[in-house]
């Protein structure tokens, strides 16, 4: 019903940036929420930044400040922008999308990850 396409990902030292896209097709009537959630090596998956339908963001604290979420609506793609990247930072970052399509109603989708790798 719905693909996403991430993109993005890398390797960076600490201290850099990067730029995570991602972009939903298929038979999309609306979009309720796009977000980016991480999972680091062992830990649990967290929500990392979001952004609604309205243009109202959500970021975690230990992102705030160094990171923005934005999306484009008429492209169906949201994107992460992070800066002063931290060892910490380092998670396989996952795309989330709300949405609602012909035949399924409101769902929601996931990403396939992208791995992000800070270096001290």
């Amino acid at each position: 019903q719905v693909h996403l396409e991430e993109s993005g990902g890398g390797l960076v030292q600490a201290g850099g940036s990067l730029r995570l896209s991602c972009a939903a097709s298929g038979s999309i009537v609306s979009i309720d929420f796009m977000g980016w959630y991480r999972q680091p090596p062992g830990l649990q998956r967290e929500l990392v930044a979001g952004i609604n339908s309205g243009g109202r963001t959500n970021y975690v604290d230990s992102v705030k400040g160094r990171s923005t979420i934005s999306r484009d609506s008429a492209k169906n793609t949201v994107y992460l922008q992070m800066n002063s990247l931290e060892p910490e930072d380092t998670a396989v970052y996952y795309c989330n999308v709300r949405a609602y399509t012909r035949g399924r109603g409101t769902w929601t989708y996931w990403g396939q990850g992208t791995q992000v790798t800070v270096s001290s």
